[in-house]
């Protein structure tokens, strides 16, 4: 039994779909962004805090679990200081 595609045309879409789509199409986005943020924190802190080539307990040692937190906390600020930024400048 051989499956038929049906072709699909946003422009049959009514309004209301229409701004669903494109608010799930916004979300997407936003979660691609802060996946993409996350992956740059936990690279840059990597290179930053890890000088041993490798892991060999399974857990990081205590300079670098302390250097990974400040990293990650420094990011954090500097997150919340771009978005008040923003939102200062917005209004």
């Amino acid at each position: 039994m051989a499956q038929q595609q049906q072709e699909f045309n946003l422009t049959d879409l009514d309004d209301a779909s229409k701004r669903e789509l494109q608010n799930f199409i916004r979300n997407e986005e936003s979660k691609a962004k802060i996946q993409t943020a996350v992956h740059s924190l936990t690279d840059l802190c990597w290179k930053k805090c890890i000088t041993k080539p490798t892991i060999t307990a399974g857990t990081l040692d205590k300079s670098e679990e302390t250097c990974m937190q400040n990293c990650v906390d420094r990011f954090l600020d500097f997150q919340v200081a771009v978005l008040k930024n923003l939102e200062g400048m917005r209004g």
